[in-house]
């Protein structure tokens, strides 16, 4: 079955604050909906953009690519620290990147994550290339806890966010390597052409 047909949920499903976001994002409430549904199916969102990508047509290879502000930086707050379990004075990287498939920005995000949790070639890649996070640290087979969604943008967020998603990754063996925050765009539905 294709992502498209097995993400479809009646309108009358959709709750009201995924419809206003719809509404603000120019396309319809049940495309909203699956791509909010194509977006739970996954534990990457490099994953699940790539699937998303070459689904609507964006591209038919649905290559994404981190575009990394590499002068970036932002301190964990107490919050995001209790979550990723550091402890006072341990070493965190960060990351803030536009998501791009075939040129269109997708999501911009955030990432705190724990060097010490990754190997030293993920960090190298990390701190050297345009590689997405959820790519390079694939093989960890990591799983997201979901921590919260929301309709619309958070502070910091790019004006044309219609979602906002919160996540924490963590390894196999339940050790938390990410904290991320994602903003996904309106871009998310511009068909190529």
């Amino acid at each position: 079955m294709a992502l498209r047909e097995s993400l479809a949920l009646p309108a009358a499903a959709l709750p009201a604050a995924l419809v206003a976001a719809a509404s603000l994002a120019g396309c319809a409430p049940a495309q909203l909906h699956r791509f909010q549904q194509a977006l739970r199916a996954r534990d990457s969102a490099t994953a699940a953009l790539t699937d998303w990508c070459r689904v609507e047509g964006i591209a038919p290879a649905g290559e994404i690519r981190a575009l990394v502000d590499r002068g970036a930086f932002e301190a964990p707050d107490a919050q995001t620290r209790a979550a990723l379990g550091l402890a006072p004075g341990q070493p965190f990287g960060f990351r803030h990147v536009r998501l791009a498939c075939n040129g269109v920005v997708l999501s911009e995000a955030k990432n705190w994550y724990i060097p010490a949790a990754l190997t030293p070639e993920m960090n190298r890649t990390l701190e050297t290339s345009d590689a997405p996070f959820g790519k390079v640290v694939a093989p960890l087979g990591f799983h997201r806890e979901r921590l919260s969604e929301h309709a619309g943008g958070w502070p910091g967020c790019p004006k044309d966010t219609v979602l906002s998603h919160r996540g924490l990754l963590r390894r196999a063996d339940g050790t938390a390597i990410s904290l991320v925050i994602e903003c996904y765009t309106k871009a998310n539905f511009r068909k190529k052409g």
